[in-house]
């Protein structure tokens, strides 16, 4: 119609056009608006103030601050309004700093600027959290005279509180003048997103008392500090209050009502709240979706999720991430399969936090290869996506590709955060990779996350793991702060590497000095009791876990003192305790005892814990490889035959085992009976050489250990292929003379191999440390750590 007008010779008003302008400032139409902006031009109207301020306000509302700013700088003249909407360009689109110079540019030309202009500065500190900036606006609203204006002093409340500085906002907020609903509101926002959820709770009690009415935005604050809390009778005293001020219809805070009960945990209360609610959104049912996920009730989500499209609601992006993860705890490959199409066919996977979810379900199902396809297939990557798929290989047991990945992290000039930090050490830890975690430990100095106590707590784990125990002390003892996982990282190092009587001393000083014990911690010192013989010491853990310090055992402290027991050869006692168990015993506390009857050579408990195991897992191959092992020693061939029988018919499989060394940063896998390796000829020669300086040292290979039915000097070549004696002379002939040996093993060591891994020590004068799947074993000049108790 304008542009009709102008072809017909006809002037439209200047309200026509600024009509027009406003119109595009609220639908963000760029290209209209300039369209516009031409037809002012044509008409020589340019130089209207009113129209010049409009199209300031119009490009900066469209996010063209280099337009609104050409239009700022090409009037004739100026007045609070054009300096406000030019200050408003810069602000709003994240330019603070630009808007602060603006502003003081402004009171050069003698403009006093007004309660508006510093409101809206005001928020544009707080969102950007920009504290300094924020702190020279107070100075000149106090020499304005604003801060005693209730608005202005809500947004420098809501400013400081934004910026981190709750004491300040505070202070602010009770030397008001005035104060209303908004201020209350601001303050309670202020504690509540700072995690202060107490203060904020304790606030709006204030608030009561002095007579002030909250109102959806105060609820739906206060609902979420309760939900970060877990504080349940605060959230249903809030429930009824809300009830009471006849906001219970309103959409945002029936969603928060129901988040705030799932996340108390009562799922059953929030699904009611849901199912009643008089309004529901896509963020309602993302709320009911998130609360069946996040108290593990997987199933449930993705049945909501089913009944969500029944109804037509169309899914976001979030309820994909959702779902995503609800499929992920479940291991659902399936309908995680069925929801990624969804996902494809919705335009989401292009969404970067969807993309990241879609890689750590694919790895929570074990499906590596295809989370690496669709993470190397994302549009964009961040360090979540990066983190994820780290993590996906990390807890599928693929440390090497983890810190694979890492490297092409750096190169790509993505910084790790310290998720990333965390991970990558439990993939060292994984492989006893000490000189890589200590490269780490380098970069977690240089990026500043060292005084994080979850990042602080994983390097003490990982150094303990990779046998550096004194290490892994000085750093716990010089950590900034302690918690319960720092003390038990440094507790379970202990235990595994056999220093039982030190853990017990650590865990002595953890009570004294206040931080209370919890489960995992009496895990690892029964563990460490166990690994040390330390019987009685155990009995006494044990009983006091219970009697005096109201912890319920779970199944993985019975396994501790079943694994106490058979050590010290007690093997009738630990069935008898079994047996006594209140709770049905898992598969692991059956394997502990069916391996200490392989040790002690006792058939009838080995067949007995070995039917025990054969039930609860049936596709288990080490029960069958652990009762072959009796037979076999036993010279009962029968027996031997049957077992290997009722493998083949059970289909099982046993699992290879496995060993990594680290040289010159580089991991070297070796798998038993593999000669796959570059290096295979050098290693066999070495191998050839040391077992002749062997035998003359005294060693007999152990035969029982090799179940194939052919003949000793076959069953000798056999034990020689052994992927830790791999290992070993892999390390010898790559090493220097003299330098510490670190061996890797996803099973337990047999018995062969650590009476040859002792000789091998004092033939060749080095020390090895061989981490196996249930501890570390450290060998000195013919002895291991382990005192052979293990």
């Amino acid at each position: 119609m304008l542009e009709l007008m102008v072809q017909q010779t006809t002037k439209p008003p200047i309200h026509a056009y600024v009509c027009l302008l406003k119109g595009c400032s609220r639908r963000k139409a760029l290209a209209e608006g300039k369209q516009v902006h031409a037809l002012i031009v044509q008409s020589v109207l340019d130089s209207n103030i009113v129209l010049a301020n409009t199209l300031v306000h119009m490009y900066s509302k469209c996010g063209s601050v280099l337009h609104a700013h050409k239009v700022f700088s090409n009037m004739p003249q100026h007045n609070v309004y054009s300096w406000t909407a030019i200050i408003s360009a810069y602000a709003e689109n994240g330019e603070v700093e630009a808007a602060i110079n603006l502003f003081q540019q402004m009171q050069e030309t003698g403009l006093a600027p007004d309660k508006v202009l510093f409101v809206l500065l005001l928020k544009a500190c707080a969102r950007l959290a920009a504290l300094e900036q924020g702190r020279q606006l107070h100075s000149h609203i106090i020499k304005r005279g604003f801060q005693s204006d209730v608005i202005v002093g809500s947004t420098l409340v809501n400013m400081y509180a934004k910026c981190g500085c709750t004491e300040d906002a505070r202070e602010l907020f009770d030397n008001m003048s005035e104060r209303d609903v908004v201020s209350w509101t601001a303050m309670i926002a202020g504690y509540a997103q700072n995690g202060l959820g107490k203060e904020a709770l304790a606030l709006y009690e204030q608030m009561k008392q002095e007579g002030m009415q909250p109102n959806n935005v105060t609820f739906v604050l206060l609902l979420k500090a309760c939900a970060s809390l877990a504080a349940l009778e605060q959230g249903k005293q809030l429930h009824s209050e809300i009830i009471k001020s006849g906001f219970q219809s309103d959409v945002v805070v029936g969603n928060t009502l129901v988040d705030m009960y799932a996340k108390c945990g009562c799922t059953e209360d929030a699904r009611e709240l849901f199912d009643n609610m008089s309004e529901r959104n896509v963020v309602s049912w993302n709320a009911m979706i998130a609360g069946y996920a996040q108290n593990g009730l997987g199933k449930e989500a993705l049945a909501l999720f089913e009944q969500m499209k029944q109804e037509g609601v169309q899914p976001n992006n979030v309820t994909s991430v959702l779902l995503l993860k609800a499929c992920a705890s479940l291991a659902a490959l399936e309908q995680g399969k069925q929801l990624h199409s969804e996902i494809i066919k919705r335009g989401f996977q292009s969404d970067v936090v969807v993309g990241s979810a879609l890689v750590d379900m694919y790895a929570k199902c074990g499906c590596t290869e295809d989370a690496r396809e669709v993470f190397d297939n994302m549009s964009e990557q961040d360090v979540v996506s990066w983190t994820a798929m780290i993590a996906g290989y990390a807890q599928n047991g693929l440390g090497k590709e983890a810190l694979a990945l890492y490297e092409q992290m750096k190169q790509e000039g993505m910084q790790p955060d310290n998720v990333t930090f965390v991970l990558l050490l439990k993939a060292c830890a994984s492989l006893a990779a000490l000189e890589q975690g200590k490269q780490l430990h380098s970069e977690i100095i240089r990026s500043g996350f060292q005084s994080d106590v979850v990042v602080g707590s994983t390097l003490v784990d990982m150094y303990a793991k990779c046998g550096c125990t004194e290490d892994a002390r000085e750093l716990f003892d010089n950590m900034s702060e302690q918690n319960v996982v720092s003390w038990n990282a440094m507790i379970a190092g202990y235990a595994q590497n056999g220093l039982g009587k030190e853990a017990l001393a650590l865990f002595e000083q953890m009570q004294r000095e206040g931080t209370k014990p919890n489960e995992v911690t009496y895990i690892s010192v029964l563990s460490a009791c166990a690994h040390s013989g330390l019987v009685d010491q155990g009995h006494y853990v044990f009983d006091s876990m219970c009697k005096n310090h109201g912890v319920t055992p779970t199944r993985e402290h019975y396994a501790c003192m079943v694994d106490l027991l058979v050590r010290a050869g007690c093997l009738a006692d630990a069935e008898l305790f079994i047996n006594k168990m209140p709770i049905q015993p898992h598969s692991v506390i059956w394997m502990t005892l069916l391996g200490a009857a392989r040790n002690h050579g006792h058939m009838e408990i080995g067949r007995r814990a070995f039917d025990c195991v054969v039930k609860l897992e049936p596709k288990n191959a080490a029960p069958y490889v652990l009762l072959s092992n009796i037979y076999a020693a036993a010279g009962r061939k029968d027996e031997l035959a049957k077992i290997r029988n009722e493998m083949k018919e059970a289909g099982v499989k046993k699992k290879p085992g496995c060993s990594w060394i680290e040289v010159d940063n580089q991991l070297h896998a070796f798998v038993v009976g593999h000669a796959t390796h570059p290096q295979s000829k050098e290693i066999q020669a070495e191998l050839d050489r040391l077992v002749g300086l062997m035998k003359k040292a005294g060693y007999k290979p152990n035969l029982s250990f090799v179940l194939n039915d052919v003949e000793d000097e076959e069953k000798e070549n056999a034990l020689c292929g052994h992927s830790e004696k791999l290992a070993i002379a892999f390390g010898l002939i790559n090493t220097p003379s003299g330098r510490p040996i670190r061996i890797k093993k996803n099973l337990r060591v047999c018995g062969d191999c650590h009476n040859a891994t002792k000789i091998i020590s004092k033939i060749v004068g080095r020390d090895i440390s061989v981490m196996d799947a249930n501890r570390n074993h450290h060998f000195k000049d013919g002895f291991c750590s382990c005192g052979d108790y293990w």
